[in-house]
Order: C-alpha cells, then structure tokens, then sequence
C-alpha cells in the first residue's frame, strides 16, 4: 500500500512542476473552445398540432375485400410520403427563398435532402372515431424560415387531404366496377365449368338426399329389406301349403272317384306352380305331365272331376281348399315378384360398388366447383352492393364528410432557440481543458520522471543507499514559492471566472460572435 501511495504522490508531483505549461494549455483550450461554442448557430423550431382522420370513405366500401394494415403506420406513412415527396419540398424551398443561394442541381438536391431530414411528423395521440392526432415540426437556423416551412407544409396536408376526400368516393366507385366486372366474368366461368362437369358425369351426379356413400347404405338397406321379405314370403308359402295338405278338394267321403280326382288336380296345380316358374323343356314339368297323363289315361279319370262315380252320390268342392289354393296362388306370384326384386336390387348395388373408383371423384369435383361458384357468386353480390351505396353516398353529396381536419395548434414564430445546448458545451469544454493540461504535464512527468523517495533511488541504481540529505529553504525561497503559488491559483481562478461568466452570457456572446460574424461575411 505504501508503494501506491508513493507512486501517486510522485505523479501528482511530477504535474505539479509543469503546472504553468499546463494551465496555460488549459486557458488555450478553454478559450478556443468557448469561442467555438459561441460560433454555434441558434436553431429554432415550429411545429403544428393537426387532427386528421385517416379512415377516408374508401374504408367502409372496401373493407373485408383486401388485408387490412394498421391504420396508424399506414396513415403516418402515406402522410410523410405526402409531405416529404421531392414536388412539395421543392416548392417549400421556392416559397421560403431558400433558393436563393443554390446556384447548381447539386446544392438542390443537398438542400432537398437537408430539409427532409429535419422535417418530423409523427402520431402524439388518437381519438374514437380513427381521428388521429399529428405533431408537425421543422428546426432551422431563422424563427421566420421554420415558421414558413412549417405554414406551407400544413397548407399541402391541408389540400392534399381535401383533394384526396373529394376523390375517394370516385376512386372507389371506379375500383368496384372493375371489380364487379371481374367477379362478373369469374362467375360466368363457374356457371359454365359447372354445366359442362354436370353434362359430362350425368348418371353420376349426386341426388338430393346424398352422395355416393350415402345412396349405397340405401340401396343396400332396401336390398337387405326385400331379401326379409322374401324369406317371410317363403315361409308364409311353405305353411299355406301344408295346410294345404290336411284338406280335400271335394265334399262327400263316399264317392269313388275323389281320390283319383283329388291326386289329379294336385298333379295339375302343381303343373301349373311350375310353369310360373320353369319352361316347358324343364325336367320336372315333363316329369310332372307324363304322371298327369297316365293317371287320365288309367280310369278316364278325366271323366270324373264334376260328377261322382260308384254310389252316385253328387261330389261338392271344399271352399276351405279353394280358398288356400287362392292364397298359395298368390303367395306364390308375390315370392316371384320379389325374387325379381331382390335380382334387380342386388343388380343395383354391385354397380354401385364397381363405381367406387368412380362416384367419389365426380361428387368431390362437383363440390369443389359449387364451392368456387357460391363464394364467387357471394363477393360478387357484395360488390354489386357496395357499388350501389358508394353511389348512394356520392349522390347524397358526403363524400367528404367523414373526413376530419382540424388545426390544434397552429405554427408561430419561435422566440427562443430551442439549441445548442450551450451551458452543457461549455462545461463539456472547460472539463476538456482542464483534462489537457493535466495530461500535458503527466505526458512531460513520463518523460523526465522525478524521484521523491529514498526506496525509488534505491531501485533506480541499483544499489545499498547509505542515507538521505532534506532540501533546506531560505525564507527568500519559501516566499517566492509563495508567490508562485499564489499567481497560479490566481490565474486558475481567471479561468474559473471566465468559464462561470461564458456560461451566464451564452446567449448574449452568442447573439454577438454570430453578428460580428455575419457583418464580416457581409463585408467579404
């Protein structure tokens, strides 16, 4: 810790032995400073508060038809655009007199690009209503050029946005017809495709009551309802003839030839349930004939089917066994009728199922082009819609009543400079100058360094150090020491002055040095 503090003190001592090179470095850079500080211009700023609403009448007409951005990023956009293009510059530049100077395209295009980097617009606040409320500023080196850059550029806003409410009706009613007739041509295309799809899959198409999936699960119920029914007809047959089989076709139990009559009709009916059902060439219809034949050819029992044989007794029919015969008779016709059913319907959904490959297709195709139609169809009654109220609006004469304009705070001439900072530059400088001159009289210590302790010799030689002789004063030396002392913090206290009075005359200096200033170019 000794050894630290032995170093710092050397240092401090080594600045020490130059401190009048460097407080005179320090005056030197303070002063040059100072004046620099008071060669800055003073910069002045207008600005302007405006209301503007950004949601003109194109907003309701076409919203839902494109992306919507923020309104507030789109609005400060559009406005700056507006306001900084190089047409509206230019003639801020032509009203201000600012021309005056530019001799050559190039010192244009300098100031255009000057000037647009020291206008701002931005959003200080928003309304209900999508009213938005705008700051417009401009800083320059004159009060009367930043009030009249600032009142020209509030005059174009002004008539830009006015200019831009008369036409947005206009605009939009133009922008949906094109759309409308657009949308129209669309939805012809979509009529016609969906005609020529539905003229090239017909027999495919899907009905009202559903589409491929769904008519097969009804073909197959049905199917799978009528082979029901067949096998209850069938079983209805089977049990009306074996009753059948307890009755006799005639009355009267004594007759001779019932019998033989009896098996013969049997023979008959049973001939003729076949042939409903087989051709002649069937095995058992010919079958079935030669026994009916050799039966009529035993006894001529042909003769005994209405009269009675033997006793004599007349020979009746059963109404019990005509009726059952009626029935199976009909039973029978309605199990081949529904066997022709069950045909047909099996017919119908073995098709249905080969189209598998087929059906879905057709119906997806189908939906995906009545889908492209309707939302086709849909945006194009909307636009058909909204044309009609723009017009509406542009017959009722409010084109321009949703727009909203309002001047807050108007410009005025700024009387005060708003910069430079002056007091922060000026202590900015005085800190400068004091770092100067300690770092000149550390750069000459480095240089020629001064040894104040015995421990330092010691390590500086290199060898034992026997002892040590104090430097001893006259009182004429102590006092001229004195002296010296006091001419410096004399001197130091000057430049202390001087800095406080730079910084209680900034703008009074200022005002000066940029009038000697100005005569002196004038004169030149």
């Amino acid at each position: 810790m000794r050894d630290q503090l032995i170093l710092l003190y050397s240092y401090l001592h080594g600045v020490w032995q130059y401190r009048w090179a460097a407080l005179a470095i320090a005056c030197v850079v303070a002063i040059i400073g100072w004046a620099v500080v008071y060669t800055l211009p003073n910069q002045y700023a207008a600005q302007a508060v405006v209301l503007v609403d950004t949601t003109s009448v194109m907003k309701p007409l076409l919203k839902g038809l494109s992306v919507e951005s923020d309104t507030e990023e789109a609005g400060i956009n559009i406005m700056s655009r507006v306001l900084l293009s190089r047409k509206n510059l230019k003639d801020v530049i032509k009203h201000t007199d600012m021309d005056l100077e530019i001799d050559n395209p190039d010192a244009l295009d300098r100031q255009i690009r000057e000037l647009s980097k020291s206008i701002k617009l931005k959003l200080s606040g928003k309304r209900r209503g999508g009213s938005n409320i705008y700051e417009l500023s401009y800083e320059g080196k004159s009060p009367e050029l930043v009030y009249q850059v600032v009142s020209k550029l509030l005059n174009t806003l002004i008539e830009n946005t006015l200019d831009s409410a008369r036409s947005d009706t206009a605009i939009a009613q133009q922008f949906l017809d094109q759309q409308i007739n657009e949308y129209e041509s669309r939805l012809t295309m979509a009529e016609q495709k969906l005609a020529k799809f539905k003229r090239v899959n017909v027999g495919f198409m899907p009905d009202e009551k559903g589409g491929y999936y769904t008519r097969l699960q009804r073909e197959e119920a049905k199917l799978s309802n009528l082979r029901s029914q067949l096998r209850l007809g069938k079983r209805r047959y089977s049990a009306m003839l074996k009753q059948l089989e307890g009755e006799t076709p005639l009355l009267g139990s004594g007759s001779y030839g019932a019998p033989k009559l009896v098996k013969l009709r049997r023979y008959r009916e049973q001939l003729e349930q076949l042939l409903t059902r087989y051709k002649e060439r069937h095995p058992d219809v010919k079958a079935l004939r030669e026994t009916i034949a050799e039966l009529v050819a035993s006894d001529n029992a042909a003769s005994e089917e209405y009269v009675g044989a033997g006793s004599g007794d007349l020979v009746e029919f059963n109404p019990v066994y005509q009726d059952l015969k009626a029935e199976i008779h009909k039973a029978s016709v309605d199990v081949e009728t529904i066997k022709i059913q069950v045909l047909e319907q099996e017919n119908t959904v073995q098709a249905l199922k080969q189209e598998v490959d087929v059906l879905p297709g057709v119906e997806a195709g189908l939906a995906k082009l009545n889908r492209d139609y309707e939302i086709t169809r849909e945006r194009y009654l909307s636009l058909v819609t909204r044309r009609e109220s723009a017009r509406l609006t542009q017959a009722i004469g409010q084109s321009g009543s949703n727009i909203k304009f309002r001047i807050i705070d108007p410009p005025r001439v700024p009387t005060k400079p708003i910069g430079p900072n002056r007091l922060l530059y000026l202590t900015g400088v005085f800190l400068l100058a004091i770092a100067a001159g300690l770092g000149w009289g550390f750069f000459r210590y480095m240089l020629r360094p001064t040894l104040i302790d015995t421990s330092q010799v010691r390590d500086k030689i290199g060898f034992p150090l026997l002892g040590s002789v104090s430097l001893y004063l006259k009182p004429e030396h102590k006092f001229k020491r004195r002296l010296q002392l006091a001419g410096f913090l004399a001197v130091f206290s000057l430049l202390i002055i001087t800095y406080g009075a730079a910084m209680f005359f900034n703008e009074t200096g200022s005002e000066i040095v940029n009038a000697y200033i100005a005569s002196r170019s004038a004169m030149i």
